[in-house]
């Protein structure tokens, strides 16, 4: 496994690779001799700064979420909301014949998050629910901004 670290506007994230593909992204910092610059990477270091710098809404990186099958249907579910939009847990629910709490519970399990985009997932009534990453439903109020598909609802709410 390789791993590399970054500064964000969400906090310092450590993105970690193994066979080939992105495994997880994770809140922190890896010590200097726990890093490894690969080219895999490096292009999502490159791309996570496109994106926080609003220059890119959807991800081109080989993943591979690890957990159940399930977690993993509801991974790519995620990962096939477009940019800028969102989506409700009933909503990939219907999509998948699963119910909203267990499209919930796999989004709280999401190793991938904001590569794998579970903060574009929303709450009935367009609230924002729940973030499984630091800092919480403001991190996900931060990421919605960013990509300006904070549900109107939201936008002038004090967290």
């Amino acid at each position: 496994m390789a791993q590399l670290s970054m500064h964000s506007p969400v906090g310092d994230l450590t993105i970690t690779e193994e066979d080939g593909a992105i495994v997880s992204l994770d809140w922190g910092w890896v010590p200097a001799e726990w890093q490894d610059e690969t080219p895999l990477l490096t292009n999502a270091i490159a791309q996570l700064n496109d994106y926080f710098d609003g220059n890119l809404l959807d991800f081109d990186l080989p993943l591979n979420p690890p957990g159940s099958d399930y977690q993993k249907r509801v991974c790519f579910a995620m990962k096939a909301i477009p940019g800028g939009t969102t989506k409700s847990y009933g909503e990939l629910a219907k999509e998948l014949e699963s119910s909203a709490q267990a499209i919930g519970n796999a989004c709280g399990l999401n190793p991938i998050p904001i590569i794998i985009p579970c903060h574009r997932v929303l709450a009935a009534g367009k609230q924002l629910g729940g973030f499984s990453g630091d800092g919480g439903v403001e991190t996900k109020k931060v990421l919605l901004e960013l990509e300006n598909a904070l549900p109107p609802i939201q936008q002038n709410l004090d967290l």
